[in-house]
């Protein structure tokens, strides 16, 4: 089951560089796949948020009482309609987590927002939901080992800074070197790239990354499947093709499915332009996933086994 939040609008000004269209056009683009079954993200509830936000923070934004220069740093205008679309997509991302936890597999077609601090948003994320899904699983669903890989371009510094010193969660994040945020924070493991990295760069440098998350063993793991790292990126910097992202993809999916370690798949960022390349490699992953855990009946079964899960 994937999940969306795309039905929600919001208002942008016109020349906005936020690419709010990529949401519609992925789920339409996915919705014809018979292995997917989508369905509209729910609100997540406030006390899910304030497990990992500061109270005064988190009520500010839903009450539109935020400080200018909070929003700006944000960078999007404070709206209801805004709220409404950032508690769906915190949702979405915690309903993965728990169908993940069921079924081995979750995934939204939204979230991935990880430069959201624990008392502040920044780079167009509000709250983290990355951190509100770990924060769910480890309260109410008694895992105590969660990992988060952080493929975007931009580091994942909310969420660094949010599990900073937290022993049952390792963060990893491979990111641009002098791209944003310009203020890096520490990840349990850091890796940095030089602008134009190539795809056969970057894939020798995220293997050994990864076995750092296989040896820690994690009991939940969230996939920041971001693919700002595509050459066509208008923010990205690096030089990767649409070859390489599924590679890249096909690295994480399938040794979270050979290991049995329940995965949640997010989008993150992606600026190309046009920007129908971005929405062709966010659905990459996902068929990538699709063709992993449902596509082909001679492998092997998953070793996941599923439990009992909380209600929400």
């Amino acid at each position: 089951m994937l999940r969306y939040c795309d039905h929600h609008h919001f208002f942008l000004p016109d020349g906005h560089k936020f690419p709010l269209t990529k949401y519609r056009l992925l789920r339409e683009r996915l919705q014809g796949d018979s292995r997917f079954r989508l369905e509209p993200s729910e609100l997540v509830s406030r006390a899910a948020v304030l497990r990992v936000h500061e109270p005064n923070y988190a009520n500010g934004f839903l009450t539109g009482t935020l400080e200018p220069q909070v929003m700006r740093r944000i960078g999007f205008p404070w709206s209801p309609e805004l709220v409404t679309r950032t508690l769906a997509s915190a949702g979405g991302t915690l309903l993965a987590a728990r169908t993940a936890l069921q079924t081995g597999f979750g995934g939204t077609l939204a979230g991935g927002t990880h430069h959201a601090f624990r008392d502040a948003g920044s780079g167009f994320c509000i709250f983290n939901d990355l951190a509100i899904a770990i924060g769910w699983a480890r309260a109410e669903a008694g895992i105590e080992r969660a990992a988060v890989v952080d493929l975007d371009v931009h580091q994942g510094d909310g969420t660094a800074a949010i599990f900073g010193g937290n022993p049952g969660v390792f963060t990893l994040s491979v990111h641009g070197a002098r791209n944003f945020p310009f203020r890096k924070q520490t990840s349990t493991l850091d890796l940095e790239l030089p602008d134009y990295t190539d795809d056969k760069t970057y894939l020798a440098a995220l293997q050994p990354a990864l076995q750092r998350v296989w040896d820690f063993a994690p009991q939940l793991l969230l996939f920041q499947a971001g693919v700002d790292l595509l050459s066509s990126d208008r923010l990205g910097r690096l030089a990767l093709t649409l070859p390489g992202l599924l590679e890249r993809d096909s690295l994480v999916i399938g040794e979270a499915y050979r290991r049995g370690i329940p995965l949640v798949i997010t989008i993150g960022g992606g600026y190309s332009d046009p920007i129908e390349q971005t929405v062709v490699a966010h659905a990459q992953t996902f068929q990538t996933a699709a063709a992993i855990y449902f596509g082909d009946p001679t492998e092997p079964p998953c070793s996941f086994h599923p439990k009992s899960m909380p209600e929400l």
